[in-house]
């Protein structure tokens, strides 16, 4: 398990319990969500307290998840985790394969056209469907088709920069 002081990122929320054995009903922001069961050391989190569980098990219902946590054997306990955040290590993490991104490395990232304009920071980021969008906020907020290679020329983290073949009038 991780130090309190690691890095974490957050994954999903406890968002109901389910029976009377402890259950409970989690929202999860991993796509797909079941991958948010593959990490077994949760920290659940709000803004009173944090404590760290273990996963014993979990499985789709419906059109959320459920998981039985240890040391969580009734519906009582359960209850007094809905609202918490759903938070692993960062460590946790699988690494990403080169040109491949988590959003939240993007967020925050300084977005510049290929002639040196700054266009804003990444404010957020969109999934369409065909592919991500990067919603820039600067004097107007623009959204830019996360495509490496078409429009995105070069992400370096390091630098915080996200090098951009865009239209600034755009």
């Amino acid at each position: 398990m991780a130090g309190n002081d690691a890095p974490r990122v957050e994954l999903g929320r406890i968002v109901g319990h389910f029976g009377v054995q402890g259950w409970v009903r989690v929202k999860s922001y991993t796509r797909p969500i079941e991958n948010i069961l593959a990490y077994r050391q949760w920290r659940l989190a709000d803004e009173k307290d944090c404590v760290d569980v273990r996963l014993m098990e979990g499985r789709p219902h419906g059109r959320g998840l459920v998981a039985r946590l240890q040391h969580i054997d009734n519906r009582d306990l359960a209850n007094e985790l809905i609202g918490k955040t759903v938070s692993v290590a960062r460590s946790e993490l699988p690494a990403q394969d080169s040109g491949s991104y988590y959003w939240m490395d993007l967020e925050g990232l300084e977005v510049v056209t290929e002639s040196g304009q700054i266009l804003g920071k990444v404010d957020y980021l969109l999934e369409t469907g065909a592919n991500d969008v990067l919603v820039v906020a600067g004097d107007v907020e623009r959204l830019v088709p996360f495509v490496v290679g078409e429009y995105i020329k070069a992400v370096d983290l390091d630098a915080g920069v996200i090098t951009v073949d865009w239209d600034p009038d755009f």
